[in-house]
């Protein structure tokens, strides 16, 4: 069995810890929170089975706790991470790993000098829909990819602290480097701050990776739809990843253009391909599930998990070059 504590428990916490108590073979033990209204809610809930406390150093110095998992706002990430992996747990942190690079490598050295796990909430990175898009790149099925683009936008909640490049793109910085399986080369980035001042509400983010691909990301908390898209275009095929779609995640599409031979003059045209839209099934299983079980199956096994420390810390410097380009009217950064 093994026993967890958690720090934090705002709106995603809450759903960390609904998640990881449905899990058997672990115990949540205690949670961590300052806000006394949501450390009763806590004891409501789940009926006295989780303590409550406003003290973290009750949670990172208790003997008994193998893991820590953090739900806390980012600025906090950094220092709870580096004590709980300093007393012996594992952390779960959520994304994004920590607000600076430097915040960031400290926390690998210490998972690696504590030989404990150190994984970050990448939760796309685990829903079935984005390892299905990902196997159909690697079987060949795209063909060579050009480039992709995501659509990440609602209608708030609006943050008072982070803006959306942080709040918001994380998600699709990872699964870019996920699918791609490499590091962008540089980041522009775009944006305004309507509602708060020096908050960006709205950005616009675009990587350049090896092989002359692009990703293009838009992501804003002020917009009249809620979309979760994400879109990768190949040479052989094309793909729309919709997460907002309940029964259809994926719709693989049979469309291009191909490079036709003139059999007379032996020259070369160009004709669009226009062909059939295949919607593949999809064995849905809540992608917070998989990722916690995830989290609590590399303890039990020893192994390194997919979105580990380093995977947060690359995403992170995806950030902080964006953040640079978003502050300098929208110059190309490189990622170093």
């Amino acid at each position: 069995m093994i026993t967890l504590a958690q720090i934090g428990a705002g709106a995603w916490g809450q759903n960390l810890l609904r998640t990881f108590s449905s899990i058997s073979g672990c115990q949540i033990k205690i949670c961590c929170e300052i806000r006394e209204e949501i450390r009763e809610t806590i004891h409501k809930n789940y009926r006295h089975q989780i303590q409550v406390t406003d003290n973290t150093e009750e949670v990172i110095q208790d003997p008994t706790i193998d893991a820590v998992v953090i739900a806390t706002l980012p600025i906090m990430h950094a220092s709870l991470a580096i004590r709980a992996l300093e007393a012996g747990k594992h952390v779960f942190v959520e994304k994004p790993l920590a607000l600076s690079i430097q915040e960031g490598e400290e926390m690998v050295r210490a998972a690696q000098k504590a030989g404990k796990i150190l994984m970050v909430g990448h939760l796309l990175l685990y829903h079935p829909a984005i390892k299905k898009l990902k196997a159909y790149i690697q079987e060949g099925i795209l063909g060579n990819i050009y480039y992709i683009y995501s659509t990440r936008v609602n209608l708030g909640k609006i943050r008072e602290e982070e803006n959306a490049l942080w709040s918001l793109t994380a998600h699709d910085i990872s699964v870019a480097m996920y699918l791609l399986e490499q590091m962008p080369i540089e980041v522009a980035a775009t944006g305004n701050a309507y509602l708060r001042k020096n908050i960006h509400d709205v950005v616009f983010v675009t990587l350049n990776f090896n092989n002359n691909i692009m990703c293009h990301i838009h992501a804003s908390w002020l917009d009249p739809h809620k979309i979760r898209e994400f879109t990768v275009v190949g040479s052989k095929k094309m793909i729309v990843f919709d997460d907002m779609n309940s029964s259809e995640k994926l719709r693989l599409y049979d469309k291009g253009v191909d490079v036709q031979k003139d059999t007379g003059t032996y020259e070369t045209f160009l004709t669009v391909r226009q062909a059939d839209i295949y919607i593949p099934k999809i064995d849905m299983i809540e992608p917070l599930k998989l990722e916690c079980q995830h989290f609590l199956d590399c303890i039990k096994k020893g192994q390194e998990p997919q979105s580990n420390g380093k995977n947060g810390l690359d995403c992170l410097k995806v950030l902080t070059a964006a953040q640079e380009s978003l502050m300098s009217n929208g110059i190309p950064i490189p990622i170093l």
